[in-house]
């Protein structure tokens, strides 16, 4: 009999270290890939923001719009799980392809250039709810850099959510090298969740481009005066009370609502506006400091 009960105990620990050898094997091919794509990632943007509302999902979309332009590689990746918005700034209507080789995730071509990966393209329901737990986020993330064939690439921007839980802080740890852009608006109701946001990156030691103040004002189209609908100058104070680079300041542009809604970021446009001359110096900022 006690030999029998030993055996019996040899086979359930054999069945129950089959699935953690399996997991084991899953998540080393799993970091082999992700290893793999990022070396052929020169510069990785990771843009953030302590609060929503702020402009972070149009920010993304028209950095890596701009990049693209300049005649960079680009690559755009939408991390922000429960409100994903780029797949909607880019027109993408249609579900991700496979490659039939190596069943890896293929971006979207939306423009010369840019690829687009986001979680909505994913979804057959783009009015579904995405009601998942902080590990089913952290593998979606981890699958967005390991599982997309991205090819090399000059610049990858990803664009996660809003505040500093699971999502943030996984793409932190997958991609180590990844340099922080923080957007806010200028009252001081989001600068304090910018200070938080500016403290994050300190505590995992990622390295900070700027911050950059967003709808920092509005010209009246009736007498043509400034009115500041959100204070003026708090991004920039901010930045340096952190000791950090300011990178500029965006106004308020109705035109760049319009063109999120009609799929098409305003820096694809050619007429130049004051937000576009505006976010053109920002860029200008920020790739000097990869450039020298």
């Amino acid at each position: 009999m006690i030999h029998k009960n030993v055996d019996q105990a040899k086979k359930a620990s054999s069945c129950s270290q089959k699935p953690q050898n399996d997991a084991a094997k899953q998540q080393a091919e799993m970091d082999a890939m992700i290893k793999s794509n990022l070396a052929q990632i020169k510069n990785k943007i990771f843009v953030l923001s302590g609060k929503g509302g702020v402009g972070k999902s149009s920010v993304s979309a028209n950095l890596a719009a701009s990049l693209a332009k300049k005649g960079y590689k680009t690559g755009l990746m939408d991390v922000d799980v429960h409100g994903p918005s780029i797949a909607q700034m880019f027109d993408m209507k249609d579900l991700l392809d496979i490659a039939p080789d190596t069943k890896q995730l293929l971006p979207k071509q939306v423009y010369e250039n840019l690829t687009v990966v986001s979680v909505q393209a994913l979804m057959q329901d783009k009015d579904q709810a995405v009601i998942w737990r902080g590990p089913a986020k952290t593998g979606i993330i981890k699958q967005f850099v390991g599982s997309v064939a991205w090819g090399k690439l000059d610049y990858l921007v990803i664009d996660a959510p809003p505040g500093t839980g699971d999502e943030p802080l996984t793409v932190v740890q997958t991609i180590p090298d990844a340099k922080g852009i923080i957007v806010t608006t200028p009252q001081e109701v989001a600068l304090a969740d910018v200070r938080k946001s500016i403290s994050f990156c300190k505590t995992v030691k990622m390295e900070i481009l700027g911050v950059l103040e967003n709808m920092a004002g509005f010209t009246c189209p009736h007498c043509n005066k400034p009115i500041d609908l959100f204070k003026s100058g708090g991004g920039e104070r901010t930045a340096k009370a952190q000791g950090l680079k300011f990178l500029g300041s965006l106004p308020f542009d109705s035109r760049v609502v319009e063109s999120g809604d009609d799929g098409v970021p305003i820096m694809m446009y050619e007429a130049d506006g004051p937000f576009k001359l505006a976010f053109e110096k920002i860029v200008g900022n920020i790739l000097k400091q990869f450039e020298g």
